[in-house]
């Protein structure tokens, strides 16, 4: 038997393997939401007991990482169809594989991440003339001057902004606006009682630590006004609309639930020009 790859990464760090898990599980489905096969090659090569840390997942977690990566390549791609040799800069990219998912040929790709990551990726998914790696935390904001842009830019962060306090989000939302006005950010957000919910029966009964926990809880839209008049909302949406075909009951009612409560919501924000700029 081959030798895997072990993991050696932060507390942060560990929960990509959660989504990884679910892309490589739904994969193998016999009518798959979301096909990754890269993320089924990568779960047979790391030395991590997936059964122990998925044992207690509910249906909705898993449902709700491979709703996000569908909504995301969604946006992406309407986003290319106006832009077609965008930059877009996948924050906190994990080992995520939505550029094979969507690039166009044309596009110019930066994956971000922390160095443990970055070197975990690599062994599995290399650097190409048109994307590459960025070492950096999104807060260090030096890393936004190593970005080139033919077109405009899409920013997306897919399970990562919660896991930053509101003041630290707000911050870089100005930084994003003050840099590259016109450009794009696509996330995904949990509300308070999403946060606590989360912390609860994921990330605890994954048996990640408290340094683990998500600490953003999302009040609803309005914020965004309230912290910079440049950023325009385009849309806010449940991780779950439209999806429920192919749920059982109990299914249905978890996602119902979710949506009442707007637990879990994709977020696209547009940073403007302030009457300023000319």
């Amino acid at each position: 038997m081959a030798q895997k790859n072990k993991i050696e990464l932060g507390d942060i760090q560990r929960t990509l393997l959660l989504p990884l898990w679910g892309r490589a599980v739904e994969t193998q489905k016999k009518e798959p939401l979301l096909v990754d096969k890269i993320a089924v090659e990568i779960v047979k090569q790391i030395d991590c007991d997936f059964s122990v840390m998925s044992k207690d997942l509910r249906f909705i977690s898993l449902y709700g990482w491979i709703r996000r990566s569908i909504l995301i390549d969604e946006t992406v791609k309407h986003f290319l169809e106006k832009h077609p040799k965008a930059t877009i800069v996948n924050i906190g990219c994990g080992l995520d594989t939505t550029f094979e998912r969507v690039d166009n040929g044309l596009i110019h790709w930066f994956d971000l991440d922390m160095p443990d990551t970055i070197e975990l990726r690599k062994i599995f998914i290399p650097e190409s003339e048109r994307r590459k790696y960025i070492v950096s935390s999104f807060l260090d904001y030096d890393w936004l001057k190593q970005l080139f842009v033919e077109d405009n830019i899409l920013f997306i962060a897919a399970g990562v902004l919660y896991y930053f306090e509101e003041f630290q989000i707000k911050d870089f939302f100005k930084k994003l606006a003050d840099m590259f006005s016109e450009s794009e950010i696509v996330f995904d957000t949990a509300s308070p009682f999403g946060v606590k919910m989360a912390n609860k029966l994921v990330i605890k009964k994954s048996g990640f630590n408290e340094q683990s926990f998500l600490k953003w809880g999302f009040r609803g839209s309005k914020e965004f006004k309230l912290w910079d008049n440049r950023i325009e909302l385009i849309n806010e949406v449940s991780l779950f609309k439209n999806a429920k075909k192919r749920l059982g009951f109990k299914q249905y009612i978890e996602i119902i639930v979710s949506e009442i409560f707007k637990i879990q919501s994709l977020i696209h924000l547009k940073f403007k020009k302030s009457d300023y700029e000319t």
